[in-house]
């Protein structure tokens, strides 16, 4: 049931980033459905390694690169999703920090589900 709610938010959040950025586009929410699932699965599987990959350029830039590797897992689930399209790498940047803000919103603190175990 946590997977279906995560799953409704995360493509209300792309419905939103998708409506205020202009350089989105996407045929249905049908569409931003299965990106949002794309996006999720890139973000558990393909994530973890190129953060891993790119930690020194991370530290260097104290943390900002963390926003242009969000952007291109948006791009890479733009090139993988029929009918959803980013149309430059900026406008990627801007979901991307769109979407993280998003996040921040939607997902409390880790800190409250430590304290009730």
């Amino acid at each position: 049931m946590n997977l279906l709610v995560r799953w409704i938010i995360n493509t209300l959040a792309l419905l939103l980033v998708a409506n205020v950025v202009p350089g989105f586009f996407y045929e249905s929410w049908v569409t931003l459905a299965i990106a949002a699932v794309v996006l999720g699965l890139l973000n558990a599987v393909v994530r973890p390694i190129l953060y891993l990959l790119t930690l020194p350029i991370t530290v260097l830039t104290l943390g900002l690169f963390l926003l242009i590797l969000n952007a291109v897992m948006l791009k890479l689930t733009a090139g993988l999703v029929p009918g959803f399209e980013i149309r430059s790498f900026l406008w990627a940047i801007v979901g991307a920090a769109l979407l993280s803000v998003v996040s921040m919103i939607t997902n409390p603190s880790g800190d409250k589900k430590k304290e009730e175990r």
